[in-house]
């Protein structure tokens, strides 16, 4: 099996610290939320919970200097390096040095005057879900012309769509149909507009902003039909059609193939069809589908099966692939008497009203071995299908990604119960999501994340939500695996809180007037083009928002003075999982500014706004 090698779990680590569609709630405006003390039992004989300290009660813990500029083979390059990070040189990074100012390296390109141009974020509009309908067909192209051409217009260096599996390989086992999507890529070409792509093995339908159906391929379906085992199951047996269960990755039931063979053939396929696209480097980005909504997880959270925000969401392992796969894994610890965990709720139930969360059954040895066990399935799986994918777009000129979702409520609980049925095993001294970022790392890949523009006041203080401190922390773990961070917003907002909010993340130490930002984000991907955007004054603010997300500075059609543009490479050595498990050590994450130093205004602007869209000559 090509990917991570997984000997049996044996003694689980107990994560000693030596440490689209995330928020489904409507927008709020409590204010003023206190932090809570969640500390655990002294009992236990535990520490206290962490806590996510701004920059200024950082500062003397955490040094972080502007870049020193030196000199490596005659070119400028910073001296200081990511705290904790592993400096590899290799032809790849020679490559960087080379081309690129504002890489992992925090090398200054010397062909660029403009050192804010290191600064640049580019962003990324995603195009409707059902641009290309069910039936294999671009919709209203001349409509979908005249909104890129306004995008253009606007800055937007280019626009993001999902290739549907179940549109190009609805008609039966390889019989791959891409002319509707040849059409829109020629057409987004033509406008002059860049393009992030996504391998979307999923289901479109049931879940939040899911204006259309798109299922998975129905001969995949027909074969649930006889073995309904292929698809994700909760405890009380119902199945989610979503996306294939991670226990037939490897399994042979798909007219011969199993579901890696699937996905291996499909970006396969991809690469063959599209090859001058390809060519013209009009793909940026190759996001690749790895779970339900296109994100690395399992479906706990369905709207399609009764969950609202803010349950805890379900586990879902209990098809019999996976339920084989924890017995065998059981059994080589020591313990084939272990089962899966009792009393873990229902999906709307809160942590306290249950006996795994709310009594800290977590915390046992057969909690943390079935978490252990139930987190490192979601690790193989996209290690394997991102290897597949490595292959797939090898030498071509793209960056592969994934999509992880920003599951912020009860992030201030101390079981963080939402993530842990998600399969993020996330706690107070346990990262969850630096062992993903590790894993990404030897694909060259780019961590995606969500909820960028959320911020906790705006939260209901009952959910104990975080995402202010979940993106820190993510931020954090994935530039210290030293791997491309990028993100979307989850919500469709269209105001300046939510903007300000995105500068800040993007950028959470401010621009840099002398190279490369401390932290910045290799991307945004904006939710969503349409109608409500492209609204007078929805998009006059918009386009000043771009401007803020490109550091002020003006358009830029040439990504390699911004961003790292370079082929891809094999991907390197497989990770074993004992050196991936390594990772969930929890360390503090970096100092975030307070406010962004690229705002787009605030209350007065509103004001000042809203005076002048009274008087219709002015508006």
């Amino acid at each position: 099996m090509a990917g991570i090698v997984c000997p049996k779990l044996g003694v689980v680590p107990t994560g000693q610290r030596s440490c689209r569609q995330p928020e489904l709630n409507p927008k709020t405006t409590q204010k003023g939320m206190q932090p809570v003390d969640h500390r655990l039992g002294e009992n236990l004989g535990l520490g206290s919970r962490r806590t996510i300290k701004s920059s200024r009660a950082l500062a003397t813990e955490v040094s972080f200097k502007e870049p020193e500029v030196g000199s490596w083979n005659g070119m400028h390059v910073d001296k200081t390096s990511t705290p904790n990070s592993r400096t590899i040189v290799s032809k790849r990074s020679q490559y960087i040095l080379a081309r690129v100012g504002g890489s992992r390296t925090g090398c200054i390109n010397p062909l660029n005057d403009n050192k804010m141009m290191a600064n640049y974020v580019p962003i990324y509009v995603m195009l409707q879900l059902g641009i290309v309908t069910i039936d294999n067909v671009l919709e209203d192209r001349a409509g979908l012309e005249k909104q890129l051409k306004q995008l253009k217009e606007g800055g937007v260096d280019g626009v993001m769509c999902d290739v549907w599996w179940g549109i190009v390989e609805s008609k039966g086992p390889k019989a791959y149909d891409w002319s509707a999507y040849r059409a829109l890529f020629q057409l987004v070409q033509d406008c002059g507009l860049r393009m992030q792509v996504v391998m979307s093995f999923h289901q479109c339908g049931g879940n939040v902003g899911d204006v259309v159906n798109i299922p998975i391929p129905q001969w995949v379906r027909d074969v649930g039909e006889m073995d309904p085992d292929i698809f994700y199951t909760n405890r009380a047996g119902t199945r989610n059609v979503e996306y294939l269960t991670i226990g037939v990755d490897n399994q042979p039931l798909f007219a011969g193939r199993t579901a890696i063979e699937m996905y291996a053939d499909y970006m396969k396929s991809f690469r063959e069809t599209m090859a001058d696209f390809l060519e013209a480097e009009l793909f940026t980005d190759i996001e690749v589908g790895l779970g339900p909504a296109g994100e690395l997880r399992y479906p706990s959270y369905p709207q399609s099966q009764g969950w609202v925000f803010p349950g805890i969401g379900e586990f879902q392992c209990y098809d019999k692939y996976l339920k084989a796969d924890f017995k065998e894994a059981a059994t080589n610890a020591g313990h084939p008497e272990w089962e899966f965990p009792e009393d873990v709720g229902e999906y709307n139930n809160k942590p306290n009203e249950t006996g795994f969360f709310g009594s800290k059954g977590y915390l046992s040895e057969k909690g943390k071995f079935f978490l252990t066990w139930y987190s490192n399935k979601l690790l193989i799986h996209g290690d394997q299908i991102l290897d597949e994918a490595n292959k797939a777009f090898l030498g071509c000129k793209v960056k592969l990604a994934i999509k992880i979702s920003g599951i912020h409520w009860w992030y201030k609980d101390d079981s963080h119960a939402a993530e842990l049925t998600a399969g993020y095993y996330n706690l107070n001294d346990r990262d969850g999501y630096r062992p993903i970022a590790r894993m990404l790392s030897r694909h060259y890949g780019t961590f995606n994340f969500t909820c960028l523009e959320m911020r906790d006041s705006e939260q209901d203080a009952a959910a104990k939500s975080g995402p202010q401190e979940l993106v820190q922390q993510v931020f954090s773990s994935v530039k210290r695996e030293e791997v491309h961070m990028a993100g979307e917003n989850a919500l469709e907002r269209y105001d300046r809180e939510a903007y300000n909010q995105i500068l800040l993340n993007v950028r959470p130490n401010g621009v840099s007037r002398n190279g490369p930002p401390k932290l910045k984000m290799e991307a945004l991907t904006f939710l969503r083009l349409g109608d409500t955007l492209l609204k007078k004054n929805n998009f006059k603010l918009f386009k000043i928002f771009v401007k803020k997300l490109h550091a002020d500075q003006p358009y830029n059609a040439d990504p390699q003075t911004y961003s790292s543009v370079v082929p891809l490479e094999r991907s390197k050595a497989e990770i074993p999982i004992e050196e991936l498990l390594k990772a969930s050590e929890w360390l503090e994450p970096f100092p975030f500014d307070d406010h962004t130093d690229m705002s787009v205004g605030g209350k007065l602007n509103d004001f000042i706004d809203g005076i002048f869209n009274m008087i219709p000559f002015l508006g």
